[in-house]
């Protein structure tokens, strides 16, 4: 899997952060994972809770033509360096401060003070009918102390790069699944006393009942401790009451800005061309659509990140919070407490705000409101639920009506899916015949502006499974269906067009320009990314 190169994306950020804070601050920045791991310990110059208290480390010992060099990081205070300053200046000693990460900071003092507990082995993902591995990772879990178990659970959902655990109540157990590249993987079968300990831990950290007898939400973050740095988690928890106790499942957001770029998402040329052309006008509405966990919000995220500098006002609306971006305000909407998005927007367009981003559409009011701001100076980003960019005008159309400011406000419609991308080490094969023409008859209308493949001779690709990739995968994908507005969709949004539904609305994109998620998702399959049954399974 990727988990190294994300932890040393994570660990990078951190450097910059801190090389950029260390230059605000004028002092001179230290990074420290070249000798981290190896650099001699100091011993006697600080206590261990001195280290702690003042998130400062000894770097080096003095000597007669050398200073004693110490590492402090962002939170050490300063009243701490002067003091340290001047009580070595007094006895004739030189002292040097530098700057270091957080995460170099937490690597040196697993060295000064290594943590004093049992290492558990990583969770292994079980292929299917491989019952000995659900054992083994079942008999690790139900060892890890009580105080420990829902930690362990988390790291280990993030070290796998998981989206989500599902911890669910059978009869004589409790199951927990991992949803791994949009893939849900069973992982363990727990003892029935590992509830109390689960949902004890839910109930204090996200403010959820053990006891409810309604479906809750609530939220948490936890820092996650890794060879390469820390990062922060942001969880959200949803938990249901079923037959033998409160089902959860955790959602997983990594906490890290840096990772929040169009370009990671690798967009197809063709289609990041009309992204950055509608986004950087100052007015209109932009809808990313599809089910949950289909990474819309990333996507907007990234887009938000591309718009955000010094020039811009930028407010988000969101129920949860899921990232944090500097530099952006973001304003919690409690939908459950009774707020709204539609009462919120009203009230932060009086702050005079650039751009817009609303979490999620989810009535008419606040359907309204957006078109209103997105037709009145703002740029207006949403997220919508809707199987494809044409079923999204329909779906819109019953809510407000057919509505000529809607069919002007509208500029682009984004569905997506996500799905897993084929490891280095994947197999090409010749496809069959029946294989060879469904292929052809998804790929033909295909617009002329996409570059169509010889359909008489292609290959396919199929993973190969690896110690490193055990289903033959590595990470996921974006698949876009981009639906950009003009006059003729505008049309049936005005109510132009007599007969009005999702097929004939994709019939006129297409001839816009549009491929279909299927068409996008094939051409994916046919440059060795992806797997038609991977397709298939998400579209």
């Amino acid at each position: 899997m990727d988990e190294d190169k994300v932890q040393q994306q994570r660990r990078e950020h951190d450097e910059a952060a801190t090389k950029q804070r260390a230059a605000i601050l004028g002092v001179p920045y230290v990074d420290t994972r070249p000798f981290e791991r190896d650099i001699p310990l100091v011993d006697g110059l600080l206590k261990i809770d001195e280290m702690y208290n003042g998130r400062i480390v000894p770097l080096a010992r003095g000597t007669e033509d050398t200073p004693y060099r110490f590492g402090m990081t962002t939170q050490t205070p300063q009243s701490l360096v002067d003091t340290m300053r001047r009580e070595y200046n007094e006895r004739g000693d030189s002292i040097q401060f530098g700057m270091i990460s957080g995460s170099g900071f937490k690597a040196l003092m697993n060295r000064y003070d290594p943590p004093k507990q049992v290492i558990y082995d990583d969770i292994e993902i079980a292929k299917e009918g491989d019952s000995e591995t659900l054992a083994s990772v079942s008999q690790t879990l139900n060892s890890v102390g009580s105080d420990r178990v829902f930690d362990y659970l988390i790291d280990q959902a993030d070290r796998l790069g998981a989206s989500d655990i599902h911890i669910e109540n059978q009869r004589t157990g409790i199951r927990v699944r991992m949803r791994v590249d949009g893939a849900l993987h069973q992982v363990a079968e727990l003892d029935k006393d590992r509830y109390r300990v689960i949902m004890g831990a839910l109930g204090s950290r996200a403010n959820v009942s053990a006891a409810a007898t309604a479906p809750q939400s609530g939220h948490m973050q936890k820092e996650v401790t890794t060879d390469s740095g820390t990062h922060l988690l942001n969880l959200r928890v949803e938990t249901i009451p079923t037959m033998y106790g409160q089902d959860a499942v955790l959602r997983l957001f990594n906490f890290d800005e840096s990772l929040l770029q169009l370009d990671r998402l690798n967009i197809p040329e063709r289609q990041r061309k009309e992204i950055d052309e509608i986004i950087s006008h100052p007015r209109g509405m932009v809808l990313m659509v599809g089910p949950t966990g289909s990474g819309k919000s990333t996507t907007l995220y990234s887009m938000i990140n591309a718009l955000n500098t010094p020039d811009r006002k930028i407010i988000t609306l969101e129920d949860p919070i899921e990232y944090g971006i500097t530099g952006v305000s973001q304003i919690p909407i409690d939908t459950s407490g009774g707020a709204s998005f539609a009462d919120g927007l009203r009230s932060v367009l009086r702050l005079d705000p650039d751009v817009v981003m609303i979490g999620e559409i989810r009535d008419a009011d606040a359907a309204r409101t957006a078109i209103q701001a997105s037709i009145t100076g703002h740029l207006v980003l949403s997220s919508f639920h809707a199987n494809s960019s044409s079923a999204a005008f329909s779906r819109m159309i019953d809510m407000i009506g057919q509505n000529p400011i809607f069919s002007s406000a509208i500029r682009l419609v984004i569905a997506q899916r996500l799905v897993r991308k084929l490891a280095d080490n994947k197999q090409e094969y010749d496809p069959d015949e029946a294989i060879k023409n469904w292929v052809r008859e998804v790929l033909s209308d295909l617009p002329d502006s996409y570059e169509k493949p010889d359909l008489d001779n292609f290959k396919l690709w199929k993973p190969i499974e690896s110690d490193d990739n055990p289903f033959g995968y590595a990470g996921r994908m974006v698949i876009m269906e981009q639906l950009v507005v003009n006059e003729s969709i505008q049309k049936f949004l005005r109510g132009d067009e007599k007969e009005f539904h999702t097929e004939i609305v994709e019939t006129a994109a297409k001839k816009n320009g549009m491929a279909t998620l299927l068409q996008v998702g094939v051409l994916a399959a046919l440059r060795g990314e992806t797997t038609l049954d991977e397709i298939n399974r998400v579209i």
